[in-house]
C-alpha cells in the first residue's frame, strides 16, 4: 500500500485529499526519514507504518466513515426539510425480483435509486431501461461487484468503475453521478478516482442486512426504527435473502416500509432529486 498511497497523494485536478490521507502520506515520509537518519529505528518505523495501515483498513471497512473522503450518509439538509428519504436498492437487476419491486414502488407512487451491478444491467438491458422508464434512478455500483474491490489500486479502480459508467450510460442514456462501493468497503485511493469520473460516494443511514437476514420483521425493524427525514435506506433486489416461505425478503419488507413512510409524511425520492437543490447551489 505504501506506493499506492504515494500515488493517491497526487490529486486529480480540483480534488483535495482529506486530512487523514495527507497525514498518512506524511506519516510514511516521516518513518522513511527517521529510518535513514537513525537506521536502528527501523523497527519503530515499520511499526508506525503498520499502525497507520491498520487505521486506514479499519476506516475502509466502515461504510459510513467520512475520514477517507466525502461520503453521503444522509440526504442534504434541504431534502430533510422537505421530509424526503431515499430508498436505495443494490445488486440487481434480478428478472424475478426487480419487476415486483417496481410494481410495489409504483403502487406507493414513490421513486427509488437502484445501484445495479453493471454487468447484470447489461444482461437484463430491457429491465434496466424499465427501471428508468418508471421514473427511478440508476447509479454506479461497479461493473462486476468484485469482492477484492477494496484492495484495488487506482488503475483497477478506474477501470472497474469507468466500465460501469460506460455500461450504464449506454443502457440508460444518462451518466451516473453517484457511486456505492461493494458492501460499502473501500480504500484511500477511491476518492481521486471518483472525482475524475464525476461521481459522488454514497453509503446509507441504515441497512436491513436483507442479503443474510431471512426474517422480514427483523429487516423492517432495522430500517424503520426512528425512520425520519434525510434517511438513506439500503435494500437489495439482487442477492436477496429468502424468507421462510421462499419469498425474497425485500418483497415482504418494502410494502410495510413504504406504508410507514407514508404514515409519517415522508416522501421517498431519488438521490439526484434529493441532491438537485444542493447541486445547483440553491
Amino acid at each position: 500500500m505504501h506506493a499506492e498511497l504515494s500515488a493517491a497523494s497526487t490529486p486529480a485536478p480540483g480534488w483535495r485529499p482529506p486530512l487523514l490521507v495527507k497525514a498518512s502520506v506524511a506519516w510514511h515520509v516521516g518513518a522513511g526519514v527517521a529510518t535513514l537518519a537513525l537506521p536502528a529505528a527501523w523497527p519503530w518505523a515499520i511499526g508506525a507504518i503498520a499502525l497507520n495501515h491498520a487505521a486506514l483498513i479499519g476506516l475502509g471497512v466502515w461504510p459510513r466513515s467520512t475520514w477517507l473522503d466525502a461520503n453521503l450518509v444522509r440526504l442534504p439538509a434541504a431534502a430533510a426539510e422537505r421530509r424526503e428519504i431515499a430508498i436505495t436498492i443494490d445488486d440487481g437487476p434480478d428478472p424475478e425480483v426487480t419487476p415486483r419491486v417496481l410494481d410495489l414502488l409504483d403502487a406507493a407512487r414513490v421513486r427509488a435509486t437502484f445501484f445495479p451491478i453493471a454487468r447484470r444491467a447489461r444482461e437484463h438491458a430491457a429491465l434496466t431501461r424499465e427501471i428508468v422508464r418508471r421514473g427511478h434512478s440508476v447509479q454506479n455500483h461497479t461493473q462486476e461487484h468484485p469482492h477484492a474491490f477494496s484492495f484495488y489500486g487506482m488503475k483497477r479502480l478506474a477501470a472497474e468503475i469507468g466500465a460501469a459508467q460506460q455500461t450504464l450510460a449506454d443502457l440508460t442514456g444518462t451518466q451516473p453521478t453517484f457511486f456505492r462501493a461493494p458492501a460499502g468497503v473501500r480504500n484511500p485511493l477511491l476518492g481521486p478516482v471518483l472525482h475524475r469520473l464525476g461521481l459522488r460516494l454514497v453509503s446509507w443511514t441504515r441497512r436491513g442486512f436483507d442479503t443474510i437476514e431471512r426474517r422480514p420483521e427483523r429487516v423492517l425493524a432495522k430500517l424503520g426504527r426512528a425512520l425520519g427525514p434525510g434517511d438513506i435506506l439500503l435494500l437489495h433486489d439482487g442477492h436477496a435473502a429468502r424468507a421462510a416461505a421462499g419469498t425474497p425478503v425485500i418483497l415482504e419488507v418494502l410494502p410495510a416500509l413504504l406504508e410507514q413512510a407514508a404514515r409519517t409524511n415522508l416522501a421517498a425520492v431519488t438521490l439526484p432529486h434529493a441532491c438537485a437543490v444542493e447541486a445547483h447551489g440553491a
